[in-house]
């Protein structure tokens, strides 16, 4: 028996590319947008201003790197406990409440008096809000964008994401210099302040979603999204290749010992780290923005397994102990190839269903997280022992490995949906 197909004509019309200018013009999600970029603006300082106020205090170089290990543990533990509350609840007041709770206990963190264990317990707190948050925005973007705006839209986002990140680690120093880590903290709460307000004003409030038999309970909810998540094939493959990124990201997490093997005595090791760790991000920027404008929608998903394998073997390259400007290629090439995860990101969504989204999204983030903390901890340890290069090259090693595989994966299960239809 034959299904029945769309004409030409109406199967060109669904994979129209989508552009810039059209998903900017759709309100809710300039909302979205600027609500983001203005948050994570303020978070970029406020973990530079968090730095540098735990060294002040305790002197400890462990200190401050338990406090920033505490960024990584919330998001591991909110993402399959807390990612349910966006399918639970209308996913726009999910985000409000997550905002306007963040705002109150940074303003708290920004009180000079507070001792080091409570502003280590706030920080803990003000993190595992973001699961829940970042959840319900992800679950609420597809249903402001539709098709291949959707990916048009993250692409932008990742871009800003991206952009913010390193302009907000670059003037952070100069901010907390003017003003104080104190100040830069009750910025980082009115962000929030402002983030929600956009929110309640750009986004419309729509109805959380309806589930059989009353609403479960979030053990009954996280339980069905990893049954969901990891018990479908397809989508248990796009989630290894979200996860693939432990291997492309290791890099960054040692980027200071690299600098100073690079160290020639022309460029200062800190200029030195700051132009590693800003190379994958430059290249993200530039691949997401190539990816999504000058590759049909089909194009990315036959390009997804390709792409991934590029994100991981330019650090090969470092093997043979290149000079700095060989190896900022091969890390901003790495990162042009990390936008194959904006194709994997529009096709986990078009599989999950959309009363399920902020669980299962919230269970790849952790997962992401864990995989990220991971490897930089292995990274770190490894480096001590065998050197960066070597650690950076076995990386990207394993990594074109695990993505060829995925890759090889990935083209079957799309052959077998294909052979399917056409039948």
């Amino acid at each position: 028996m034959r299904t029945r197909r769309l004409p030409g004509r109406h199967r060109r019309a669904t994979e129209r590319q989508a552009t810039y200018g059209e998903v900017i013009a759709v309100k809710e999600f300039r909302a979205l947008w600027y609500g983001q970029g203005l948050s994570l603006l303020g978070d970029q300082l406020a973990q530079v201003a968090l730095a540098v106020l735990v060294y002040d205090r305790t002197r400890s170089a462990l200190a401050t790197a338990a406090v920033y290990a505490l960024t990584y543990l919330p998001s591991i533990l909110g993402g399959p406990l807390l990612a349910g509350l966006a399918d639970r609840f209308a996913r726009r007041g999910v985000m409000v409440a997550c905002d306007l709770l963040r705002a109150a206990l940074v303003g708290v963190m920004a009180l000079p008096f507070m001792p080091f264990p409570v502003l280590c317990g706030l920080v803990f707190l003000v993190v595992l809000l973001s699961a829940p948050f970042s959840a319900a925005r992800a679950a609420l973007l597809p249903e402001v964008l539709e098709g291949d705006r959707y990916v048009v839209g993250s692409a932008l986002q990742n871009m800003t994401n991206q952009a913010v990140q390193m302009l907000g680690f670059a003037a952070g120093g100069a901010v907390i210099a003017a003003l104080g880590p104190y100040r830069a903290l009750a910025i980082n709460a009115a962000t929030f302040l402002a983030s929600a307000l956009i929110l309640v004003t750009g986004v419309r409030r729509r109805p959380a979603g309806e589930h059989a038999g009353g609403r479960p309970s979030m053990w009954t909810m996280t339980r069905a999204g990893a049954r969901l998540v990891f018990g479908d094939r397809k989508l248990r493959t796009l989630v290894l290749f979200a996860w693939l990124c432990g291997f492309y990201v290791l890099p960054e997490g040692i980027a200071v010992p690299y600098a100073v093997e690079l160290y020639t005595g022309t460029l200062p090791v800190p200029v030195i780290t700051g132009l590693l760790m800003a190379a994958m991000p430059l290249g993200t920027v530039v691949g997401a923005f190539l990816f999504s404008r000058f590759v049909t929608p089909p194009g990315r998903m036959r390009l997804m397994g390709w792409l991934a394998m590029l994100s991981c073997a330019p650090l090969i390259v470092t093997a043979m102990r290149p000079p700095l400007e060989v190896v900022l290629g091969a890390w901003v090439l790495s990162g042009i190839g990390g936008a194959y995860q904006l194709a994997a990101n529009a096709a986990f969504v078009q599989r999950v269903p959309p009363d399920q989204r902020g669980q299962a999204f919230g269970l790849v983030q952790s997962g992401l997280m864990a995989a990220q903390g991971v490897a930089i901890l292995i990274g770190g340890y490894a480096a001590e022992k065998l050197g960066p290069e070597p650690v950076v090259a076995l990386s990207g090693i394993t990594g074109l490995i695990v993505a060829a595989v995925l890759a090889m994966i990935w083209t079957e299960s799309r052959g077998r949906v294909r052979t399917q239809t056409a039948t």
